[in-house]
């Protein structure tokens, strides 16, 4: 196998019902070489119930007080004691050959610091499909990651050595903290796709980080503008990058306007401008 060990970290924030699941998910993995951190992100619902297991210590349980998803997941990487990581929400549930399937393809393709797969979405108790534009993709994934986040924390297997390359979550963003940090590791490395549904992605609750503020295009257009900042891109991805910056932007402002908030409409409307012109830039040095 391409591991000898995987640290699973599961952050949760008053989801002991669902978390349960989640746990039990992980107890049920054909691959057994795995230990298990449930980190507690300050909840007051019963979540911190005794989790332990006196017949299976691979199981561990951190509570800290409430810091939100990236600070939970941190955590549990700094906590972690194996070569690879594995991400698992509160709200999810991996298949049982999730892990095993993973880390073989892993070894038929060498040289990969990171698998994903593809998954099954329930919203509201019933099934439904991804559409087209959230098709999942393998290899040098940089430029399909700028849009959305294609790449599901629950679905990813990451090697310890990737993340101490590139960091962790960015806990200054309260949403699309997955997003940043996909960028800003995907820019540099490729991953690796396992073509089936590994994991079973539970939608729809009330409590979800995806509804907790308005406007998730601004947490993405922040991740892009730091990303071209690090220097890490190359002209071509520099050019994909201010792109989508000048789409979204210039999405938000009109968001904004609508609403009356004309001080951050002609914000974004700067900011597109701005970025228009890096973009020009910049394929302008392709064409040479």
């Amino acid at each position: 196998m391409a591991a000898t060990g995987i640290s699973v970290i599961i952050p949760a924030h008053n989801r002991r019902e669902l978390l349960a699941g989640a746990v039990e998910s992980v107890r049920a993995q054909t691959f057994r070489d795995w230990d298990l951190l449930i980190v507690d992100d300050g909840s007051d619902d019963g979540t911190d119930r005794d989790w332990s297991d006196p017949g299976d210590p691979r199981i561990r349980y951190l509570r800290t007080e409430r810091k939100g998803v990236s600070a939970a997941r941190n955590l549990g990487i700094q906590q972690a004691k194996s070569p690879w990581i594995g991400f698992l929400d509160s709200d999810d549930t991996w298949l049982p050959r999730k892990l095993e399937i993973q880390l073989s393809a892993l070894e038929s393709q060498p040289g990969y610091l990171a698998v994903h797969s593809d998954e099954i979405w329930i919203r509201r108790g019933r099934r439904v499909n991804p559409k087209k534009i959230h098709r999942k993709y393998g290899g040098w994934v940089y430029r399909y990651s700028l849009p959305r986040c294609v790449i599901s924390p629950s679905s990813i297997l990451i090697a310890r050595e990737l993340l101490d390359r590139c960091g962790m979550f960015d806990e200054d963003f309260p949403v699309c903290e997955d997003y940043e940090l996909w960028l800003r590791m995907f820019a540099r490395h490729p991953i690796c796709f396992v073509d089936r549904p590994l994991l079973v992605k539970t939608g729809g609750h009330a409590d979800q980080l995806s509804r907790s503020t308005w406007g998730l295009d601004r947490f993405r257009v922040r991740a892009m503008v730091k990303t071209v900042e690090s220097g890490d891109l190359s002209i071509q991805q520099e050019a994909w990058t201010a792109a989508e910056i000048v789409r979204k932007s210039e999405i938000l402002a009109g968001g904004c306007e609508k609403r009356g908030r004309t001080e951050m409409g002609g914000y974004y409307r700067g900011l597109a401008e701005f970025w228009n012109e890096r973009c020009r830039e910049r394929v302008s040095q392709l064409s040479f």
